[in-house]
């Protein structure tokens, strides 16, 4: 295990890929009554990506494997276009829980594996998924590269030329890193993934148990123009903690010393059926290589939100994925995939 990757970067979402990695949903602890559901999703969305990037799948065994390859096929998608991958595995948010992955200048790939210690140690059982990292490095025989900082992949968000957006909220909270400092994680960031420049938003949304992650908040779309969610409604509980991340981005500039160009992204609204507000976003998109994946709520910002999502990626198509049921477990497109670099 290597500690230092000298001349790997961390390329932007919209940069090509020659896969993406999912894992198969089955606990019924994350989806309370909802697992049939959420696996139709996981089918749709696979069934979208598989003509954009290889789909690479982690299921715990032959039987998974069978009844995904059924769910697969009933989507009108061949299963044998998808690479499985047998292991044991806790969840499904392998933007958390598996690799950053990284690429240098001659176009090889690498990996990056941060500590998980499952959002601030709020989920025990879900430790073993930190072992993620090290079986895709065998799989697909990357190197890999151990930073000692706990960090989640949908903690941080990067423009492709050395920028990172994220939170004060989670990376500097007291249950990931305490006693690191902004500069300190600014050292490992530089190091690790080439991050030149560090933009801290404040914090996230209401009974987000991430602790405020970035993808349910602002997103690069280009190096200089950002997605931001943002309330309208003065009552409702998120819209001093999106007015404040709106203005921060505003006063931002790119590593050209540029402003940035910041779009409002209206935020849908959904509760639990324990009557609690759900941290709903339309941020929490996934950026293919021909299409993009977007959230979308049963809300009536859905149209507006994928229409202007259209307008920044033309070019791509962009699926609604209703994350309704996902939403459950807490995250939604973005936290259940994971880019792989070409």
């Amino acid at each position: 295990m290597k500690t230092s990757n000298k001349n790997y970067s961390m390329p932007a979402e919209w940069e090509q890929h020659s896969a993406v990695w999912l894992a198969w949903p089955y606990d019924e602890e994350t989806f309370p009554d909802r697992v049939g559901n959420v696996e139709k999703t996981f089918a749709k969305m696979i069934s979208a990506l598989q003509s954009s990037e290889q789909v690479e799948l982690v299921v715990l065994h032959e039987e998974m494997k069978s009844r995904a390859s059924d769910l697969i096929r009933n989507t009108g998608t061949d299963p044998l276009k998808i690479n499985f991958h047998i292991t044991d595995y806790a969840d499904v948010w392998l933007r958390d829980t598996g690799p950053i992955f990284v690429k240098d200048s001659s176009g090889n790939i690498a990996i990056t594996k941060w500590i998980f210690n499952a959002w601030g140690n709020k989920f025990s059982e879900l430790l073993i998924d930190g072992k993620i990292p090290e079986r895709i490095s065998e799989w697909k025989g990357l190197p890999l590269f151990s930073a000692d900082l706990v960090l989640e992949g949908g903690a941080i968000e990067v423009s492709g030329e050395g920028v990172c957006l994220t939170t004060e909220q989670c990376l500097l909270n007291e249950n990931r890193n305490p006693g690191i400092t902004k500069e300190d994680i600014g050292e490992y960031l530089k190091k690790y993934l080439d991050i030149s420049k560090v933009i801290w938003l404040n914090k996230g949304l209401t009974n987000d148990h991430t602790d405020g992650h970035i993808d349910e908040l602002a997103r690069f779309v280009t190096p200089n123009k950002i997605v931001c969610a943002y309330e309208e409604n003065k009552d409702d509980e998120n819209y001093k903690i999106l007015q404040e991340n709106y203005n921060r981005l505003k006063e931002e500039t790119d590593i050209n010393a540029e402003p940035f160009e910041v779009i409002k992204l209206p935020m849908p609204h959904m509760y639990y059926d324990d009557g609690s507000k759900a941290p709903v976003s339309y941020t929490n998109f996934y950026i293919g290589n021909t299409v993009v994946l977007a959230p979308i709520f049963k809300d009536r910002n859905d149209s507006e939100a994928l229409g202007i999502l259209e307008d920044c990626f033309p070019g791509r198509r962009i699926v609604g994925i209703d994350c309704s049921d996902i939403i459950y477990g807490g995250g939604a497109v973005h936290c259940i995939t994971q880019q792989q670099p070409k």
